[in-house]
Protein backbone atom coordinates (compact mmCIF):
# COMPACT_ATOMS: atom_id res chain seq x y z
CA UNK A 1 0.00 0.00 0.00
CA UNK A 2 3.39 2.09 0.22
CA UNK A 3 2.53 3.67 -3.59
CA UNK A 4 -1.40 4.57 -3.05
CA UNK A 5 0.19 6.79 -0.15
CA UNK A 6 3.12 7.68 -1.84
CA UNK A 7 0.91 9.12 -4.59
CA UNK A 8 -1.69 11.09 -2.13
CA UNK A 9 1.41 12.78 -0.20
CA UNK A 10 3.17 13.88 -3.39
CA UNK A 11 0.20 15.59 -4.60
CA UNK A 12 -1.64 18.41 -3.16
CA UNK A 13 -4.25 19.24 -5.56
CA UNK A 14 -4.89 14.54 -5.21
CA UNK A 15 -5.13 14.96 -2.07
CA UNK A 16 -8.09 18.18 -1.97
CA UNK A 17 -9.66 15.59 -4.65
CA UNK A 18 -9.75 12.46 -2.32
CA UNK A 19 -10.66 14.46 1.26
CA UNK A 20 -13.69 15.46 -1.26
CA UNK A 21 -14.50 11.82 -2.04
CA UNK A 22 -14.19 10.70 1.56
CA UNK A 23 -16.45 12.97 2.84
CA UNK A 24 -18.80 12.71 0.18
CA UNK A 25 -18.56 8.43 0.09
CA UNK A 26 -19.35 8.30 3.69
CA UNK A 27 -22.53 9.96 3.43
CA UNK A 28 -23.73 8.18 0.40
CA UNK A 29 -23.06 5.10 1.82
CA UNK A 30 -25.39 5.67 4.77
CA UNK A 31 -27.85 6.63 1.68
CA UNK A 32 -27.36 3.33 -0.17
CA UNK A 33 -28.83 1.68 2.89
CA UNK A 34 -31.38 4.30 4.17
CA UNK A 35 -32.70 5.23 0.79
CA UNK A 36 -33.96 1.95 0.18
CA UNK A 37 -34.92 0.85 3.17
CA UNK A 38 -36.86 4.02 3.49
CA UNK A 39 -39.01 2.35 0.11
CA UNK A 40 -39.14 -0.79 1.84
CA UNK A 41 -39.68 0.33 5.23
CA UNK A 42 -42.09 3.27 5.15
CA UNK A 43 -43.53 3.15 2.26
CA UNK A 44 -44.04 -0.44 1.78
CA UNK A 45 -42.16 -0.86 -1.86
CA UNK A 46 -42.44 -3.71 -3.65
CA UNK A 47 -40.19 -5.51 -6.16
CA UNK A 48 -41.32 -3.91 -9.57
CA UNK A 49 -41.01 -0.16 -7.35
CA UNK A 50 -37.38 -0.90 -6.41
CA UNK A 51 -36.44 -1.85 -9.87
CA UNK A 52 -38.21 0.96 -11.34
CA UNK A 53 -36.81 2.97 -8.32
CA UNK A 54 -33.17 2.08 -9.49
CA UNK A 55 -34.19 2.72 -12.99
CA UNK A 56 -35.15 6.25 -12.24
CA UNK A 57 -31.04 6.87 -10.62
CA UNK A 58 -29.46 5.77 -13.84
CA UNK A 59 -32.10 6.58 -16.65
CA UNK A 60 -30.15 10.23 -17.08
CA UNK A 61 -26.91 8.00 -18.16
CA UNK A 62 -29.24 6.53 -21.11
CA UNK A 63 -30.66 9.81 -21.93
CA UNK A 64 -27.47 12.73 -20.80
CA UNK A 65 -24.35 10.14 -21.43
CA UNK A 66 -23.13 11.19 -24.79
CA UNK A 67 -23.84 14.52 -24.49
CA UNK A 68 -22.40 15.18 -21.39
CA UNK A 69 -19.05 14.23 -22.26
CA UNK A 70 -19.30 16.93 -24.83
CA UNK A 71 -20.61 19.89 -22.21
CA UNK A 72 -18.12 18.56 -19.78
CA UNK A 73 -15.33 18.69 -22.34
CA UNK A 74 -16.50 22.96 -22.66
CA UNK A 75 -16.11 23.40 -18.62
CA UNK A 76 -13.43 23.44 -15.97
CA UNK A 77 -13.94 20.05 -14.29
CA UNK A 78 -13.60 21.91 -11.07
CA UNK A 79 -16.51 23.84 -11.47
CA UNK A 80 -18.51 20.76 -12.79
CA UNK A 81 -17.91 18.72 -9.51
CA UNK A 82 -18.49 21.67 -7.21
CA UNK A 83 -21.90 22.89 -8.92
CA UNK A 84 -22.84 18.76 -8.66
CA UNK A 85 -22.19 18.37 -5.48
CA UNK A 86 -24.60 21.25 -4.02
CA UNK A 87 -27.24 20.19 -6.37
CA UNK A 88 -27.22 17.28 -4.77
CA UNK A 89 -26.94 18.09 -1.36
CA UNK A 90 -30.59 20.21 -1.78
CA UNK A 91 -32.05 17.32 -3.67
CA UNK A 92 -31.43 14.64 -0.72
CA UNK A 93 -32.11 17.33 1.83
CA UNK A 94 -35.93 16.85 0.63
CA UNK A 95 -35.85 13.28 1.89
CA UNK A 96 -36.30 13.59 5.57
CA UNK A 97 -38.16 17.08 5.07
CA UNK A 98 -41.35 15.71 2.51
CA UNK A 99 -41.09 12.29 5.39
CA UNK A 100 -41.10 14.88 8.24
CA UNK A 101 -44.50 16.54 6.78
CA UNK A 102 -46.05 12.86 5.86
CA UNK A 103 -45.89 13.60 2.34
CA UNK A 104 -43.07 11.06 1.09
CA UNK A 105 -44.20 8.55 -1.93
CA UNK A 106 -41.87 6.46 -3.91
CA UNK A 107 -42.07 8.65 -6.69
CA UNK A 108 -40.93 11.36 -5.17
CA UNK A 109 -38.03 9.10 -4.47
CA UNK A 110 -37.44 8.67 -7.88
CA UNK A 111 -37.48 12.38 -8.92
CA UNK A 112 -34.42 12.52 -6.38
CA UNK A 113 -33.26 9.95 -8.12
CA UNK A 114 -32.96 11.34 -11.34
CA UNK A 115 -31.59 14.71 -10.08
CA UNK A 116 -28.93 13.08 -8.17
CA UNK A 117 -28.36 10.87 -10.97
CA UNK A 118 -27.77 13.30 -13.34
CA UNK A 119 -25.38 14.92 -11.20
CA UNK A 120 -23.32 11.72 -11.33
CA UNK A 121 -23.22 11.47 -14.74
CA UNK A 122 -21.69 15.53 -14.99
CA UNK A 123 -19.76 14.68 -11.76
CA UNK A 124 -18.33 11.31 -12.99
CA UNK A 125 -17.36 11.99 -16.52
CA UNK A 126 -15.37 15.27 -14.81
CA UNK A 127 -13.35 13.85 -11.93
CA UNK A 128 -12.15 10.87 -14.11
CA UNK A 129 -11.41 12.92 -16.78
CA UNK A 130 -9.68 15.18 -13.91
CA UNK A 131 -7.11 12.60 -12.41
CA UNK A 132 -4.78 12.23 -15.25
CA UNK A 133 -3.97 16.47 -14.65
CA UNK A 134 -3.62 15.73 -11.18
CA UNK A 135 -1.35 12.67 -10.97
CA UNK A 136 1.76 11.93 -13.44
CA UNK A 137 0.88 8.76 -16.31
CA UNK A 138 2.85 6.41 -14.58
CA UNK A 139 1.04 6.96 -10.65
CA UNK A 140 -2.35 6.34 -12.25
CA UNK A 141 -2.63 2.68 -10.95
CA UNK A 142 -1.69 3.79 -7.35
CA UNK A 143 -3.83 6.55 -8.15
CA UNK A 144 -6.80 4.31 -8.05
CA UNK A 145 -6.21 2.02 -6.32
CA UNK A 146 -6.08 4.77 -3.36
CA UNK A 147 -9.29 5.77 -4.36
CA UNK A 148 -10.71 2.35 -4.14
CA UNK A 149 -9.16 2.21 -0.91
CA UNK A 150 -10.90 5.45 0.48
CA UNK A 151 -14.21 4.06 -0.84
CA UNK A 152 -13.81 0.65 0.69
CA UNK A 153 -13.64 1.81 4.32
CA UNK A 154 -15.96 4.56 2.84
CA UNK A 155 -18.36 1.25 2.31
CA UNK A 156 -16.78 -0.43 5.30
CA UNK A 157 -18.12 2.29 7.89
CA UNK A 158 -21.06 3.83 5.93
CA UNK A 159 -23.47 0.93 5.46
CA UNK A 160 -22.82 -0.18 9.10
CA UNK A 161 -23.40 3.56 10.18
CA UNK A 162 -26.68 3.64 8.19
CA UNK A 163 -27.75 0.43 9.47
CA UNK A 164 -27.23 1.72 12.91
CA UNK A 165 -28.78 5.26 11.81
CA UNK A 166 -31.90 3.54 10.31
CA UNK A 167 -32.40 1.67 13.48
CA UNK A 168 -31.84 4.88 15.60
CA UNK A 169 -33.35 7.72 14.16
CA UNK A 170 -35.25 6.31 10.84
CA UNK A 171 -34.28 6.02 7.33
CA UNK A 172 -35.29 9.07 6.06
CA UNK A 173 -32.91 11.01 8.91
CA UNK A 174 -30.25 8.88 8.30
CA UNK A 175 -30.01 10.29 4.53
CA UNK A 176 -29.21 13.55 6.34
CA UNK A 177 -25.28 13.03 6.41
CA UNK A 178 -25.91 12.19 2.68
CA UNK A 179 -26.32 16.09 2.14
CA UNK A 180 -23.94 17.45 4.46
CA UNK A 181 -21.65 15.88 2.89
CA UNK A 182 -21.84 16.83 0.12
CA UNK A 183 -21.20 20.27 1.12
CA UNK A 184 -17.58 19.07 2.21
CA UNK A 185 -16.87 17.65 -0.73
CA UNK A 186 -17.83 21.25 -2.48
CA UNK A 187 -15.27 22.77 -0.19
CA UNK A 188 -12.70 20.23 -0.50
CA UNK A 189 -12.90 20.43 -4.65
CA UNK A 190 -13.15 24.11 -4.56
CA UNK A 191 -9.80 24.23 -3.12
CA UNK A 192 -7.96 22.76 -5.66
CA UNK A 193 -5.91 25.20 -7.63
CA UNK A 194 -6.12 23.41 -11.03
CA UNK A 195 -9.68 24.20 -12.83
CA UNK A 196 -8.69 21.44 -15.62
CA UNK A 197 -10.16 23.48 -17.99
CA UNK A 198 -8.70 22.70 -21.70
CA UNK A 199 -8.90 25.59 -24.41
CA UNK A 200 -11.38 24.46 -27.25
CA UNK A 201 -9.22 23.26 -29.92
CA UNK A 202 -8.72 25.62 -32.91
CA UNK A 203 -11.11 23.91 -35.47
CA UNK A 204 -15.35 24.63 -34.53
CA UNK A 205 -16.65 22.30 -32.53
CA UNK A 206 -19.18 20.67 -33.36
CA UNK A 207 -21.92 18.67 -31.07
CA UNK A 208 -22.74 15.68 -33.09
CA UNK A 209 -19.17 15.28 -34.55
CA UNK A 210 -17.68 15.57 -30.53
CA UNK A 211 -20.21 12.80 -30.01
CA UNK A 212 -18.73 10.30 -33.34
CA UNK A 213 -15.32 10.79 -31.51
CA UNK A 214 -16.22 9.75 -28.50
CA UNK A 215 -17.51 6.59 -29.63
CA UNK A 216 -14.80 6.01 -32.29
CA UNK A 217 -12.42 5.72 -29.74
CA UNK A 218 -14.49 3.48 -27.41
CA UNK A 219 -14.35 0.94 -30.26
CA UNK A 220 -10.86 1.54 -31.45
CA UNK A 221 -9.16 -1.63 -30.77
CA UNK A 222 -10.71 -5.12 -29.88
CA UNK A 223 -9.45 -5.01 -26.25
CA UNK A 224 -11.70 -1.85 -25.68
CA UNK A 225 -15.17 -3.45 -27.48
CA UNK A 226 -13.83 -6.82 -25.37
CA UNK A 227 -13.64 -4.26 -22.07
CA UNK A 228 -16.85 -2.29 -23.11
CA UNK A 229 -19.17 -5.62 -23.90
CA UNK A 230 -17.88 -7.04 -21.04
CA UNK A 231 -18.82 -4.25 -18.69
CA UNK A 232 -21.82 -3.18 -19.97
CA UNK A 233 -23.12 -6.75 -19.86
CA UNK A 234 -21.84 -6.95 -16.16
CA UNK A 235 -23.78 -3.89 -15.69
CA UNK A 236 -27.00 -5.20 -16.32
CA UNK A 237 -26.51 -8.17 -14.42
CA UNK A 238 -24.97 -6.22 -11.18
CA UNK A 239 -28.27 -4.17 -11.43
CA UNK A 240 -30.89 -6.62 -11.94
CA UNK A 241 -29.08 -8.20 -8.69
CA UNK A 242 -29.30 -4.86 -6.93
CA UNK A 243 -32.66 -3.90 -7.01
CA UNK A 244 -33.60 -7.50 -5.51
CA UNK A 245 -30.49 -7.15 -2.47
CA UNK A 246 -32.53 -5.37 0.38
CA UNK A 247 -35.56 -6.87 -0.23
CA UNK A 248 -33.94 -10.13 0.17
CA UNK A 249 -32.09 -9.13 3.13
CA UNK A 250 -35.49 -8.00 4.68
CA UNK A 251 -38.04 -9.84 3.42
CA UNK A 252 -37.03 -13.41 2.69
CA UNK A 253 -33.85 -13.23 5.56
CA UNK A 254 -35.58 -10.91 7.85
CA UNK A 255 -33.18 -9.32 9.41
CA UNK A 256 -32.73 -6.14 10.75
CA UNK A 257 -31.50 -3.16 9.75
CA UNK A 258 -28.35 -2.90 11.88
CA UNK A 259 -27.46 -6.06 11.11
CA UNK A 260 -27.95 -5.40 7.40
CA UNK A 261 -25.47 -2.49 7.60
CA UNK A 262 -22.87 -4.75 9.48
CA UNK A 263 -23.01 -7.62 7.44
CA UNK A 264 -23.00 -4.91 3.81
CA UNK A 265 -20.40 -3.39 5.52
CA UNK A 266 -18.19 -6.49 4.86
CA UNK A 267 -17.98 -5.98 0.74
CA UNK A 268 -16.15 -2.50 2.38
CA UNK A 269 -13.53 -4.66 4.08
CA UNK A 270 -13.01 -6.90 1.41
CA UNK A 271 -12.76 -4.13 -1.09
CA UNK A 272 -9.51 -2.43 1.16
CA UNK A 273 -7.78 -5.56 0.67
CA UNK A 274 -8.86 -5.94 -2.92
CA UNK A 275 -7.05 -2.36 -3.30
CA UNK A 276 -4.19 -2.65 -0.72
CA UNK A 277 -3.07 -6.34 -2.67
CA UNK A 278 -4.57 -4.60 -6.21
CA UNK A 279 -1.43 -2.88 -7.44
CA UNK A 280 1.11 -6.13 -6.92
CA UNK A 281 -1.65 -8.25 -8.37
CA UNK A 282 -1.75 -6.60 -11.22
CA UNK A 283 1.80 -6.25 -11.97
CA UNK A 284 1.93 -10.29 -11.45
CA UNK A 285 -1.18 -10.64 -13.80
CA UNK A 286 -1.37 -8.19 -15.83
CA UNK A 287 -4.22 -5.64 -16.07
CA UNK A 288 -5.98 -7.65 -18.83
CA UNK A 289 -5.70 -10.87 -16.85
CA UNK A 290 -6.41 -9.01 -13.11
CA UNK A 291 -9.80 -7.29 -14.83
CA UNK A 292 -10.71 -10.64 -15.96
CA UNK A 293 -10.04 -12.42 -12.54
CA UNK A 294 -11.79 -9.77 -10.89
CA UNK A 295 -15.02 -9.97 -12.66
CA UNK A 296 -15.32 -13.77 -12.31
CA UNK A 297 -15.12 -13.25 -8.31
CA UNK A 298 -17.83 -10.96 -8.97
CA UNK A 299 -20.26 -13.29 -10.58
CA UNK A 300 -20.44 -15.63 -8.01
CA UNK A 301 -21.34 -13.33 -5.13
CA UNK A 302 -25.33 -13.59 -6.56
CA UNK A 303 -25.07 -17.64 -6.64
CA UNK A 304 -23.31 -17.49 -3.06
CA UNK A 305 -25.88 -14.90 -1.56
CA UNK A 306 -28.73 -16.83 -2.78
CA UNK A 307 -28.24 -20.10 -1.19
CA UNK A 308 -28.68 -18.06 2.41
CA UNK A 309 -31.25 -19.67 4.58
CA UNK A 310 -31.55 -21.63 7.94
CA UNK A 311 -29.88 -21.08 11.43
CA UNK A 312 -29.04 -17.30 11.98
CA UNK A 313 -25.39 -18.52 11.92
CA UNK A 314 -25.77 -20.27 8.55
CA UNK A 315 -27.05 -17.15 7.69
CA UNK A 316 -24.55 -14.88 8.33
CA UNK A 317 -21.47 -17.24 7.23
CA UNK A 318 -23.39 -17.56 3.50
CA UNK A 319 -24.30 -13.41 3.71
CA UNK A 320 -20.66 -12.49 4.61
CA UNK A 321 -19.17 -14.73 2.10
CA UNK A 322 -21.41 -13.15 -0.73
CA UNK A 323 -20.28 -10.10 0.67
CA UNK A 324 -16.49 -10.50 0.59
CA UNK A 325 -16.34 -11.66 -2.86
CA UNK A 326 -18.41 -8.85 -3.89
CA UNK A 327 -16.30 -6.68 -2.79
CA UNK A 328 -12.94 -7.89 -3.33
CA UNK A 329 -13.69 -8.58 -7.23
CA UNK A 330 -15.02 -5.35 -7.95
CA UNK A 331 -12.20 -3.34 -6.93
CA UNK A 332 -9.48 -6.00 -8.39
CA UNK A 333 -11.62 -5.47 -11.95
CA UNK A 334 -12.28 -1.71 -10.99
CA UNK A 335 -9.02 -0.22 -10.68
CA UNK A 336 -7.86 -1.96 -13.78
CA UNK A 337 -10.68 -1.16 -16.14
CA UNK A 338 -9.94 2.29 -14.20
CA UNK A 339 -6.48 2.75 -15.05
CA UNK A 340 -6.64 0.99 -19.08
CA UNK A 341 -9.56 3.85 -20.18
CA UNK A 342 -7.17 6.87 -18.20
CA UNK A 343 -3.83 5.88 -19.87
CA UNK A 344 -4.77 4.31 -23.07
CA UNK A 345 -6.78 7.21 -24.07
CA UNK A 346 -5.70 10.75 -25.50
CA UNK A 347 -6.02 13.39 -23.11
CA UNK A 348 -8.39 15.74 -25.40
CA UNK A 349 -10.22 12.83 -25.69
CA UNK A 350 -11.15 12.09 -22.25
CA UNK A 351 -14.18 13.39 -21.33
CA UNK A 352 -16.17 12.69 -24.76
CA UNK A 353 -15.39 8.79 -24.72
CA UNK A 354 -15.94 8.79 -21.16
CA UNK A 355 -19.41 9.57 -21.67
CA UNK A 356 -19.59 7.22 -24.61
CA UNK A 357 -18.76 4.68 -22.38
CA UNK A 358 -20.97 5.59 -19.58
CA UNK A 359 -23.92 6.11 -21.97
CA UNK A 360 -23.19 2.32 -22.58
CA UNK A 361 -22.31 0.89 -19.31
CA UNK A 362 -24.73 3.02 -17.16
CA UNK A 363 -27.59 3.21 -20.09
CA UNK A 364 -27.73 -0.86 -19.34
CA UNK A 365 -28.77 -0.30 -15.63
CA UNK A 366 -31.95 1.19 -15.73
CA UNK A 367 -32.93 -1.82 -18.12
CA UNK A 368 -31.38 -4.14 -15.21
CA UNK A 369 -33.38 -2.68 -12.83
CA UNK A 370 -36.77 -3.28 -14.63
CA UNK A 371 -35.77 -6.66 -15.30
CA UNK A 372 -34.48 -7.51 -11.87
CA UNK A 373 -38.40 -5.53 -10.94
CA UNK A 374 -40.02 -7.79 -12.84
CA UNK A 375 -37.66 -11.11 -12.49
CA UNK A 376 -38.50 -10.54 -8.07
CA UNK A 377 -41.90 -10.64 -9.03
CA UNK A 378 -42.42 -13.55 -11.43
CA UNK A 379 -39.34 -15.75 -10.56
CA UNK A 380 -38.58 -14.85 -6.52
CA UNK A 381 -35.57 -13.17 -5.25
CA UNK A 382 -33.19 -16.11 -5.04
CA UNK A 383 -33.77 -16.95 -8.90
CA UNK A 384 -33.04 -13.11 -9.89
CA UNK A 385 -29.65 -13.21 -7.81
CA UNK A 386 -28.91 -16.21 -9.60
CA UNK A 387 -29.99 -15.39 -12.86
CA UNK A 388 -28.28 -12.01 -12.73
CA UNK A 389 -24.84 -14.39 -11.97
CA UNK A 390 -25.49 -16.66 -15.11
CA UNK A 391 -25.69 -13.16 -17.06
CA UNK A 392 -22.60 -11.74 -15.43
CA UNK A 393 -20.55 -14.75 -16.18
CA UNK A 394 -21.25 -14.48 -19.70
CA UNK A 395 -19.77 -10.98 -19.72
CA UNK A 396 -16.46 -12.45 -17.61
CA UNK A 397 -16.69 -14.55 -20.92
CA UNK A 398 -16.51 -11.91 -23.48
CA UNK A 399 -13.65 -10.28 -21.64
CA UNK A 400 -11.73 -13.97 -21.79
CA UNK A 401 -12.01 -14.57 -25.27
CA UNK A 402 -10.25 -11.46 -26.32
CA UNK A 403 -7.42 -9.69 -26.39
CA UNK A 404 -7.87 -8.62 -22.88
CA UNK A 405 -6.58 -12.32 -22.09
CA UNK A 406 -2.82 -11.57 -22.87
CA UNK A 407 -3.27 -7.51 -22.30
CA UNK A 408 -0.25 -7.07 -19.59
CA UNK A 409 1.69 -4.18 -19.95
CA UNK A 410 0.15 -0.88 -21.16
CA UNK A 411 1.96 1.27 -23.76
CA UNK A 412 4.34 4.06 -23.07
CA UNK A 413 2.51 6.53 -24.04
CA UNK A 414 -1.42 6.82 -25.31
CA UNK A 415 -2.73 7.61 -29.17
CA UNK A 416 -2.37 11.26 -30.46
CA UNK A 417 -5.77 12.73 -30.98
CA UNK A 418 -5.50 12.72 -34.37
CA UNK A 419 -5.19 8.60 -34.09
CA UNK A 420 -7.39 8.12 -32.17
CA UNK A 421 -10.23 10.20 -34.34
CA UNK A 422 -9.01 7.88 -37.45
CA UNK A 423 -9.27 4.49 -35.83
CA UNK A 424 -10.12 1.22 -37.97
CA UNK A 425 -13.45 0.25 -36.44
CA UNK A 426 -12.18 -3.56 -37.31
CA UNK A 427 -9.63 -3.48 -34.59
CA UNK A 428 -6.43 -2.41 -36.43
CA UNK A 429 -4.91 0.94 -35.35
CA UNK A 430 -3.92 3.12 -37.93
CA UNK A 431 -0.81 4.22 -36.01
CA UNK A 432 -2.08 4.74 -32.93
CA UNK A 433 -1.18 3.10 -29.51
CA UNK A 434 -4.23 2.07 -28.48
CA UNK A 435 -7.18 4.76 -27.03
CA UNK A 436 -9.26 3.17 -24.64
CA UNK A 437 -12.25 5.18 -22.65
CA UNK A 438 -11.48 6.89 -19.36
CA UNK A 439 -13.32 8.18 -16.44
CA UNK A 440 -15.56 5.74 -13.95
CA UNK A 441 -17.47 3.42 -15.53
CA UNK A 442 -20.34 1.16 -13.22
CA UNK A 443 -19.29 0.74 -9.74
CA UNK A 444 -21.20 1.08 -9.94
CA UNK A 445 -22.98 -1.64 -11.62
CA UNK A 446 -21.35 0.42 -13.02
CA UNK A 447 -22.22 1.07 -10.39
CA UNK A 448 -20.54 2.04 -6.94
CA UNK A 449 -18.58 0.22 -4.66
CA UNK A 450 -21.12 -0.46 -1.72
CA UNK A 451 -23.01 -2.90 -3.69
CA UNK A 452 -25.78 -2.00 -1.56
CA UNK A 453 -29.21 -1.44 -3.06
CA UNK A 454 -28.39 -0.10 -6.79
CA UNK A 455 -31.27 2.90 -5.95
CA UNK A 456 -29.76 4.96 -8.37
CA UNK A 457 -29.53 7.83 -6.08
CA UNK A 458 -26.03 7.18 -4.96
CA UNK A 459 -25.16 4.94 -7.58
CA UNK A 460 -24.59 1.41 -5.66
CA UNK A 461 -25.12 -1.64 -7.07
CA UNK A 462 -24.38 -5.33 -5.76
CA UNK A 463 -21.23 -5.27 -9.02
CA UNK A 464 -20.12 -1.82 -7.63
CA UNK A 465 -16.50 -1.04 -8.19
CA UNK A 466 -15.50 0.37 -4.93
CA UNK A 467 -14.55 3.42 -6.88
CA UNK A 468 -17.54 5.23 -6.19
CA UNK A 469 -20.46 4.63 -4.10
CA UNK A 470 -22.21 8.29 -5.35
CA UNK A 471 -21.87 7.49 -8.91
CA UNK A 472 -18.69 10.27 -9.17
CA UNK A 473 -16.07 7.17 -9.76
CA UNK A 474 -17.54 4.19 -10.08
CA UNK A 475 -16.86 1.13 -12.38
CA UNK A 476 -18.46 -1.41 -13.38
Amino acid sequence: MISQWRVLAAHADFRRLFAGGSVSQLGSTVTSVALPLTAVLLLDASPLQMGLLGAAGFLPHLVLGLPAGVWVDRWPYRRVLVLTDLIRAVALAAVPVLAALGLLQIWQLAVIAVVTGTCSVFSAIAEGSFLPDLVPRGELLAANSAIAIRNSVASTSGTALGGLLVQLLTAPVAIILDAVSYLGSAVCVARIRVPGHRSAPARERRFLRDIGEGIRVVFGRPELRALTTSATIGALAGQLQAVVVMLFLVRDLQLAPALIGILLAVSGVAGIAGAAVGVPITRRLGHGPAYIAGTLVSSLAGVVLALAGGPLPLVLAVVVTARLLQGWGPTLYGINQQTLRQTLIPTDLLPRAQATWRFLVFGMQPVGALLGGVLGSFVGLRGTLVAGSVIMLAGTVVAWLSPLRSLRELPDQPASAAGASDLDTSGTDSGATGPGVTGSGVTGSGVTGSGVTGSGVTGSGVTGSGLAADGRASSV
